[in-house]
């Protein structure tokens, strides 16, 4: 019976080793799971982390991409709305030296009548450039504005208002909103210097 019962106490007492090590083995086995999980949570966190800023730089590109787009197609509506503008402003000056001849005042009737057609051919041509978008700058009775004025001179006359001008000596002229050449006028200024005509 002493047998049965050491034999009993043995098999008890392997039984609670075998019990340990297997809570040993699950222990390590849950230590390891955790491990593993925690490993897998900061995985995740660091993905997470990297997709919000791919996210970011594709969202980024794509608004770059958009404004330049938008860049793109404004200069290419500026290029076809001001197509003609370098093609006016070489033809101003010979416009310009038209315009004086045909306002010749002459004797003769026959160069008169020159003058006339001249006259009309000139102003059909500045009414195509009109209708296209040119515009003269007007300056008779007008303050002195730099942005559409070039001051070639200046002239005293307590008579006027100050700033304003009174003569222009070369028309200024506007295609569409773009100013291609400012007007040349003599501007009146009440200084004291100018009285002097300094």
């Amino acid at each position: 019976m002493k047998d049965e019962k050491d034999t009993a106490k043995e098999v008890h007492e392997e039984t609670e080793i075998i019990e340990e090590v297997e809570d040993d083995k699950l222990d390590k086995k849950k230590e390891k799971k955790k491990s593993e999980k925690q490993k897998l949570t900061e995985e995740i966190e660091t993905l997470k982390l990297e997709n919000l800023r791919l996210n970011e730089k594709s969202l980024r590109a794509i608004a770059d991409a958009e404004n330049f787009k938008k860049r793109m197609l404004t200069e290419r509506d500026n290029e076809k709305k001001y197509s003609n503008q370098y093609l006016i402003e070489e033809l101003l000056p010979a416009l310009d030296q038209l315009k004086l001849i045909v306002n010749l005042e002459v004797e003769d009737p026959n160069l008169k009548n020159y003058l006339i057609g001249f006259k009309m051919i000139s102003d059909q041509i500045f009414n195509i450039l009109e209708k296209d978008g040119l515009k003269q700058i007007i300056t008779k009775d007008q303050k002195f504005d730099p942005k559409y004025h070039y001051a070639t001179e200046k002239q005293s006359d307590k008579s006027k208002e100050e700033h304003i001008i009174l003569a222009t000596t070369q028309t200024g002229y506007m295609y569409k909103e773009r100013i291609i050449r400012p007007a040349m006028v003599i501007v009146n200024e009440w200084s004291d210097e100018n009285g002097n005509n300094k």
